[in-house]
């Protein structure tokens, strides 16, 4: 079976171990963990803002980081795309695999566009639309509706990374690393897939196969 490595916000975790093993492979998971490059591939999760320090020259409207998980997702992710294995960042997964490659964030979206993104005790639904053969485009075709929860969302893009979905106003949902197998995406598929499917949005499960898939291949 194939063992995916999951770096998981402190006390949560279980709708992405769910998700993965859904998709049949094993979830390796842990807070802060060191990287194992036994597994096949990486998923880095959601969870708090990234700490603006390690892409800005100033705060504008960053909620507080844990600094900890920074460092540790910032050495997975490094380790991992040296080793060439697949990588899937999940809505701040996306973000800090966006850092890791030297770009930067939006630290708080415009609040014309906020009620779109977030919503008080549940996640916001809305749709996105993906760049023709992308991934996304694959899987889902050109629009379609996905789930959302965050504040914050990628700005310029880091080296090598290429996007692949938008939402209201050009705000970036997905995102590609030109020719390697990695992945971002800054909705939230585990809340959308197996026991969490919903009928508000897409079926998050085929991203998780994809993934798992894109993964046996590498081994």
């Amino acid at each position: 079976m194939i063992s995916l490595q999951l770096s998981l916000p402190q006390g949560h975790g279980k709708n992405y171990i769910a998700a993965v093993e859904g998709a049949g492979a094993l979830p390796r998971g842990g807070y802060c963990p060191a990287p194992d490059l036994s597994c096949a591939g990486l998923i880095l999760c959601g969870g708090e803002d990234l700490d603006w320090t390690l892409f800005a020259d100033r705060d504008q409207g960053s909620e507080p980081p844990d600094r900890d998980r920074d460092q540790a997702e910032l050495a997975l992710c490094r380790a991992f795309l040296q080793a060439g294995r697949p990588i899937l960042g999940i809505c701040r997964g996306m973000q800090l695999l966006n850092v890791a490659l030297g770009g930067d964030l939006i630290q708080d979206l415009p609040p014309q566009v906020r009620p779109f993104h977030t919503r008080k005790g549940g996640d916001q639904v809305h749709p996105i639309r993906c760049e023709e053969g992308s991934f996304l485009h694959r899987l889902y075709g050109p629009l379609f509706p996905v789930n959302s929860s965050h504040h914050q969302a990628v700005g310029r893009l880091g080296e090598g990374l290429r996007a692949a979905a938008w939402s209201e106003g050009g705000f970036l949902e997905a995102v590609e690393l030109a020719g390697r197998p990695v992945l971002g995406v800054q909705f939230h598929p585990e809340r959308m897939a197996f026991a969490r499917r919903r009928a508000d949005t897409v079926d998050g499960a085929p991203i998780f196969n994809y993934f798992v898939n894109l993964c046996g291949e590498s081994i």
